[in-house]
């Protein structure tokens, strides 16, 4: 196994990073979001089935429309931000099982059967969401993911005709350090896990 990170990794992935408001006036470039699903793809999930699909708004014509779809000041923080993304989640994932998991035919696993088609693809899109979240760490940016969104209203204006629906969205850029807020309190050892 790896030997452990530096504490000043760690202190970059979690102890001084922060949920970010307000982002630098820095544009994040394309080659920056490739690297970005390029760690984000490599964290596991069930049967690698890599359900997350993710719309990168960049220009300012999709942050808006992104923005009509938030509520409360989410739309604002999306209009401002270098990017904003959403977290889609594909549907039809087991579709690409063959390519993507290639030990046993796993489709069968899931045709016709819509529960558990949707819980593994929210449970795997989100768990994509903490790699993006870290990735974007580790690559010196931050993040601002939001639940705050009509979900219809993102899926009506950027996965019409798809098997895609939102799971989450989000912010994305170079935090600006002079607005950072303090971290907010986190429960003890005691207070949120059990050794059994």
């Amino acid at each position: 196994m790896s030997d452990p990170l530096s504490d000043a990794a760690i202190d970059q992935l979690f102890r001084t990073a922060r949920t970010a408001n307000h982002y630098l006036d820095k544009p994040v470039p394309e080659t920056l979001l490739r690297a970005l699903w390029d760690l984000t793809a490599l964290g596991p999930t069930s049967a690698n089935q890599e359900p997350a699909r993710i719309v990168w708004c960049v220009s300012q014509d999709a942050k808006d429309k992104l923005a009509d779809c938030a509520s409360g000041t989410n739309g604002a923080k999306i209009r401002v931000a270098p990017v904003a993304f959403i977290v889609g989640m594909d549907m039809a994932f087991y579709e690409r099982l063959p390519e993507l998991f290639p030990h046993a035919d796993a489709r069968p696993w899931f045709i016709g059967k819509p529960e558990l088609i949707h819980e593994s693809a929210f449970r795997n899109s989100t768990l994509q969401l903490g790699y993006l979240i870290m990735a974007a760490r580790a690559l010196g940016l931050a993040t601002g993911p939001m639940s705050g969104f009509d979900a219809a209203k993102v899926d009506a204006a950027f996965f019409e005709g798809t098997t895609v629906k939102a799971n989450v969205i989000g912010t994305l850029g170079y935090i600006d350090p002079a607005k950072v807020f303090p971290r907010l309190p986190r429960l003890s050892f005691e207070d949120a896990t059990q050794i059994r």
